[in-house]
């Protein structure tokens, strides 16, 4: 009977021991998750005042323009990790045709005001970039834990869903590949 109840405690305790592992690793997503909000934030901020100071010099380049401004609407608009992922990679691509076009004016290059903000949205960008691989390396232990026996039990009984990683797709992984060449 001893042995029974012993065997019988053992188990819940490896449940206990399990399951909250799980919710330790979701928490670790859910708290990176919203780093790599706080930084698509501050950059989706940055983004009106650096089309503004662009507006000024190139006025005819409307298209463009027009292009940043709705690929910012949509990523601030994303809800889900994927709709983000999808959005980010459009609204970087966009960034760098803005910053392809500040070559063609030297007067632009040169404005105090868009070297400033250049140098934030590069910080920014280098945030991002790490927020983004802890996100993901959160994501791939918590897939990872729910995924492999005895976790996939556990994680199936208490419903623990699978996350998705934060990839910018293709678009966004060749902007980010191939950066417009920018030279004061």
């Amino acid at each position: 009977m001893l042995i029974t109840l012993g065997i019988i405690v053992a188990v819940i305790g490896f449940i206990i021991l399990i399951y909250n592992g799980l919710v330790m690793k979701r928490q670790r997503v859910n708290q990176a998750f919203a780093d790599v909000d706080v930084q698509l934030k501050q950059r989706q901020n940055l983004i009106p005042n650096l089309v503004e100071t662009v507006k000024g010099y190139a006025k005819h380049e409307q298209e463009t323009f027009q292009q940043v401004i709705e690929a910012r609407n949509a990523a601030q608009s994303a809800a889900t990790p994927a709709e983000m992922s999808q959005a980010e990679g459009m609204l970087t691509a966009s960034l760098g045709k803005l910053f392809a076009l500040a070559e063609a004016y030297p007067d632009l290059k040169a404005n105090q005001n868009f070297i400033q903000l250049q140098n934030e949205l590069s910080a920014i960008e280098d945030k991002l970039a790490a927020a983004r691989r802890f996100y993901n390396s959160a994501v791939q232990d918590y897939n990872t834990s729910r995924e492999q026996f005895p976790g996939s039990i556990i994680a199936g009984m208490f419903n623990f869903e699978s996350r998705d990683f934060f990839d910018v797709g293709v678009e966004g992984r060749e902007a980010l590949s191939t950066p417009p060449e920018v030279k004061f």
